[in-house]
C-alpha cells in the first residue's frame, strides 16, 4: 500500500504483465444478468446520489460540485493493477482527486488478482479511516460481505466496472460501468458483419472466471444466435488470457493449432489483443476480423499489416477508463451529503472502424504502445505515465 501526493499522477509501477486494459478492465462484472445498470433503476443512495440511470460520457460533471469542504481521505482499491488499463485508470483517479483541495490523502492498493488480498486491502483501508473507497472488484461476489461491512462502518464504497453483486444504493453507494453486455453484442455484430455472416469466431476474455468477461461473452452470444452461419469455437465461455499480451499470444497460438481457421475475434481488451495478432503472424495465418476496446498499439498494428492482410479489419469501442471519475464523484457526493445525478451506466459506441473513412483507427507513433487515446489523459500525461 502506498500514499501518493494528491497532485501527482501515478508513476508506472512494475507490472505483473506487459500490458490489459480497461479496462478495460481489462475487468470483471455486471450486476444484472450481464448488463451493468445494476439492480436499481432511478433509486437513490442516501437520498442524494441517483442510482441506476443510463447516459453517455458527455453527462459526466465537474468534480468541484462534489468536493465539499471537510478533509477527506480517498482510496482506489484495485483488484489487479498489473496492466496498462489499470495504470491509466489509477492515474485518472489520482489526477481527478487532486482537483479537490480538501482531499488530503489518496491511497492505492493492488490485490494482484488475489481475492483474499482484495478483502484484506479493503478492511485495512476502513481501519485507516478512509472516507471514500472506489474499487474494481475482480473477485466478484466474494467481495460483497466486505463491502457491506465497510458501508455499515460509514465508508462510501463505489465499485466500478467489476461488480460485487448486491444492491446499489443499499450495499454500497452505486455501481458505475458501461453497458457491458451491449458492448459485447455491438462488437460481435460488427465483427460478424465483416466476416460476411459466416465462419469461425472466438471471444477472448481476461482472468478466468471474472464476471466482466462473462458479461461480454453473453452479449457476443446474442449476436451469434442471430447468425446461424457463425461457429463460436469457445462455446463454454470466454477464453482466458489474463488481459496480458504474452499470455494472449500463447493462448491464440494454441487456438490456431487446434482449429486451424479463425475468421473473427471479439476481445474485451485491445491492449492484450496485440499478442494475439503476433500469434497469427508467427503462424503464417491470415489475420481475422478483430474487435476490442481501443489501444494505441492495436490501432498501429492495423496500419502495419493492412496491406499484407486483406481480411484484417478492426473496430473498437472506448476503453472507458474515465468511468473511475464518476465513481469518485459519487463517493464524494455521498460522503458530503450532496446531490449527484450522473449516470451509473454508460452506453458506448464504436469509435474506430477500419472500414469507415470517418472512424479510421488512431495510431499516435509519438505515444507509447500502451497508451489509450480515449482515456481522457493528455498526451503529456500518457507519456509521463509510461516513461
Amino acid at each position: 500500500m502506498r500514499l501518493t501526493q494528491p497532485r501527482r499522477l501515478a508513476a508506472a509501477a512494475a507490472t505483473a504483465a506487459a500490458v490489459l486494459l480497461l479496462s478495460t478492465a481489462c475487468s470483471t462484472g455486471s450486476l444484472s444478468g450481464g448488463g451493468s445498470g445494476g439492480g436499481s433503476t432511478g433509486g437513490t443512495s442516501d437520498g442524494k446520489v441517483t442510482v441506476g440511470t443510463v447516459g453517455t460520457e458527455s453527462d459526466i460533471q465537474d468534480i468541484s460540485k462534489f468536493c465539499g469542504t471537510k478533509p477527506i481521505t480517498v482510496a482506489l482499491a484495485d483488484g489487479f493493477g498489473g496492466n496498462s488499463w489499470r495504470k491509466i485508470t489509477r492515474a485518472i483517479f489520482e489526477d481527478e482527486a487532486a482537483k479537490c483541495k480538501n482531499i488530503k490523502k489518496i491511497l492505492y492498493t493492488d490485490a494482484q488478482g488475489d481475492t483474499q488480498k482484495a478483502i484484506s486491502d479493503i478492511n485495512s483501508l476502513v481501519a485507516q479511516g478512509v472516507n471514500v473507497i472506489v474499487t474494481f472488484v475482480d473477485g466478484g461476489e466474494a467481495l460483497l460481505p466486505t463491502i457491506k461491512k465497510a458501508t455499515a462502518a460509514g465508508v462510501k464504497v463505489v465499485p466500478f466496472v467489476g461488480s460485487p453483486g448486491g444492491t446499489p444504493g443499499t450495499d454500497y453507494v452505486d455501481f458505475v460501468s458501461e453497458d457491458i453486455k451491449t458492448y459485447g453484442k455491438n462488437l460481435a455484430d460488427w465483427t460478424i458483419a465483416k466476416m460476411g455472416g459466416k465462419g469461425n469466431l472466438v471471444m477472448l476474455g481476461g482472468i478466468a472466471g471474472n464476471s466482466y468477461s462473462q458479461a461480454v461473452y453473453d452479449g457476443v452470444m446474442e449476436s451469434v444466435k442471430a447468425n446461424p452461419g457463425i461457429k463460436l469455437l469457445n462455446e463454454d465461455g470466454p477464453v482466458a488470457t489474463d488481459w496480458e499480451p504474452g499470455k494472449t499470444q500463447q493462448v491464440v497460438a494454441g487456438l490456431i493449432t487446434k482449429y486451424g481457421t479463425i475468421n473473427g475475434i471479439v476481445a474485451d481488451y485491445g491492449g492484450g489483443s496485440v499478442g494475439g495478432i503476433r500469434a497469427f503472424e508467427a503462424a503464417g495465418k491470415p489475420f481475422p476480423v478483430w474487435s476490442a476496446n481501443d489501444s494505441n498499439e492495436f490501432a498501429c498494428l492495423w496500419y502495419q499489416y493492412k496491406d499484407k492482410q486483406p481480411t484484417y479489419q478492426i473496430a473498437t469501442e472506448s476503453s472507458r477508463n474515465w468511468v473511475v471519475k464518476v465513481a469518485l464523484h459519487k463517493g464524494l457526493a455521498a460522503y458530503n451529503g450532496l446531490a449527484n445525478d450522473e449516470p451509473s451506466t454508460y452506453n458506448l459506441q464504436i469509435i474506430e472502424d477500419s472500414t469507415d473513412a470517418s472512424k479510421m483507427p488512431k495510431c499516435e507513433k509519438d505515444l507509447p504502445a500502451d497508451a489509450i487515446l480515449s482515456s481522457g489523459l493528455t498526451v503529456d500525461q500518457l507519456k509521463k505515465l509510461f516513461q
